[in-house]
């Protein structure tokens, strides 16, 4: 998922609900009837779940619509929430079976069918909008409906399937409010998750208010939360500080985490290593300067990754030298192995650009998303390539939306994309990064890649994929669609007066609103 978009569980989570029965949400009495106020800088780039594949906006998913499965708290399994049970069928892991709860209604009333699930994934696959989750469904063939049963067919076996449709990609909507052929127009949305969205101002509000008529996973009642967005870290750093906000969440600047004091007495802080990572993505369509693989291998070893962790990012990240970060199966550091550093690395990189006849210096644009930080990171991308004298980069900076517009249309010849996994295992690392078709749209395509990832996921123990991951993270670190720059950690901070904040950041990828609750 675009960060858009970790799932290693490291924090201990002190309450877990056991059972998953059907349960509906009541409101709780509170003394304190106001909103719990989250600030984030994660933007919600489209209501409709067709049309959107970053962590800003299946954060929000995650709160009003449903899938047929979601996690619990601190496991990686997914279980029913919309579904009352789901399984493959036989052990070919090519067909995958689930069984609707019964009583299930959208927030507006209607009842939720089979039919409706049928119809989400048909309308998600076939409107294929460019920044949509459906590149995360290359190997489903078909879904259809039979009373309360779905029924998916794969064309090749996915152990994963379960996992992606516990994700924002398997988000239910309302047939009779979802235009079949495009995107919903407008701020309403119809789904039958935990929260109501009653009041929304894109780039600025949220209102959630819980909803009387949900019924699956959750446990527990709701309070009203409103999120409010920011476009800059360090307006959400003035909003924590002067207490406008009672929790925060994704992202504080890097100077303000790198400040905080971990023993402070009216602050309650959870720190996660999460698998964020970011990435220098390259363009390797033919008319960029990246079509050609020597420059990219130029690049990946010029990188020095310490300078950026201790320089724009305040040692709030470590470096990253694989396209799976650590803590996954099958992580290895084929970026760390291949290429060499210091001066070594300069001499290397004007070797493979004198071997393949590139002239020097190579000019190329280098496009990230506005921001301080992002824009800091970029001048130091910069000084580390131009002060060899073999490169010339040009930067370009855009709001969130024209970015992802831009790099989707190859207006850059490289750029710089922050990803969170979709679901907690390697498999979110690899096929929408690397596979055909992958939610870069960075042109990358290597037939060997695509056969690893198939084999992968036809392994129900997931530790028989370790070798095929490690093959996979090779190929990628001498073909270099993508050069790996960091591994972060996630910091939410709360008031002492508020309880459960812990659970926005867990390590399954559910922002669980519901969980916050006043003392």
């Amino acid at each position: 998922m675009r960060s858009i978009r970790v799932r290693i569980i490291v924090i201990c989570i002190a309450l877990v609900v056991a059972g998953i029965g059907a349960w509906r949400l009541l409101p709780a009495d509170k003394e304190n009837d106001r909103p719990i106020t989250v600030g984030t800088t994660d933007e919600v780039s489209s209501l409709d779940p067709a049309g959107a594949y970053d962590a800003g906006s299946w954060a929000l998913y995650s709160n009003v619509y449903q899938s047929l499965l979601t996690f619990k708290p601190g496991s990686t399994t997914p279980v029913p929430d919309a579904a009352e049970t789901c399984g493959f069928a036989g052990a070919g892991l090519t067909t995958y079976r689930c069984t609707l709860r019964e009583g299930l209604a959208f927030s507006n009333g209607r009842a939720v069918t089979a039919e409706d699930v049928v119809y989400s994934f048909d309308r998600m696959r076939g409107i294929g909008a460019d920044v949509g989750p459906a590149a995360l469904f290359p190997t489903l063939r078909s879904v259809t409906a039979d009373g309360r049963e779905v029924v998916f067919r794969l064309g090749a076996r996915d152990a994963t399937f379960p996992l992606k449709l516990a994700t924002g990609a398997g988000a239910i909507v309302d047939s009779s409010r979802y235009p079949k052929d495009r995107l919903r127009e407008g701020d309403a949305v119809d789904g039958s998750g935990p929260y109501v969205l009653k009041e929304y101002r894109p780039g600025v509000r949220a209102l959630l208010e819980p909803n009387p008529r949900y019924r699956g996973a959750v446990h527990r009642s709701g309070t009203p939360v409103e999120v409010r967005y920011f476009a800059e870290g360090e307006q959400l750093a003035s909003a924590w500080r002067s207490r406008q906000v009672d929790v925060t969440h994704r992202q504080l600047p890097p100077e303000a985490i790198s400040a905080l004091d971990p023993g402070a007495q009216d602050v309650r802080m959870t720190e996660a290593t999460t698998a964020e990572i970011r990435s220098l993505v390259f363009d390797v369509r033919k008319g960029s300067p990246m079509a050609e693989r020597a420059v990219r291998r130029a690049v990946a070893g010029l990188v020095d990754r310490a300078r950026i962790a201790t320089g724009p990012y305040h040692s709030t990240v470590e470096p990253l030298y694989s396209l799976i970060p650590r803590g996954f199966v099958g992580h290895s550091t084929p970026f760390f192995d291949t290429y060499p550093e210091g001066d070594e690395a300069v001499e290397r990189a004007g070797e493979l650009l004198r071997e393949a006849d590139v002239e020097t210096p190579v000019t190329f644009t280098y496009g990230h998303r506005a921001g301080e930080t992002w824009a800091a990171e970029a001048a130091e991308l910069r000084r580390q390539l131009e002060a060899t004298g073999l490169f010339r980069v040009r930067i370009v900076a855009a709001e969130w939306k024209e970015f992802q517009k831009g790099y989707t249309s190859g207006a850059y010849d490289a750029y710089g994309l922050g990803w969170l996994p979709d679901f907690p295992d390697s498999d979110s690392f690899t096929q929408p990064l690397v596979g055909r078709d992958n939610a870069l749209h960075n042109g990358y395509a290597s037939a060997r890649v695509d056969r690893l990832i198939a084999a992968t996921q036809s392994h129900g123990d997931r530790a028989g994929a370790v070798g095929d991951f490690k093959e996979i993270q090779a190929q990628v670190a001498r073909d270099v669609p993508l050069v790996p720059l960091w591994q972060k950690k996630d910091y939410v901070l709360s008031t002492l007066d508020v309880t459960g904040s812990q659970y926005l950041s867990d390590g399954t990828g559910i922002w669980r609103l519901w969980q916050l609750d006043w003392i």
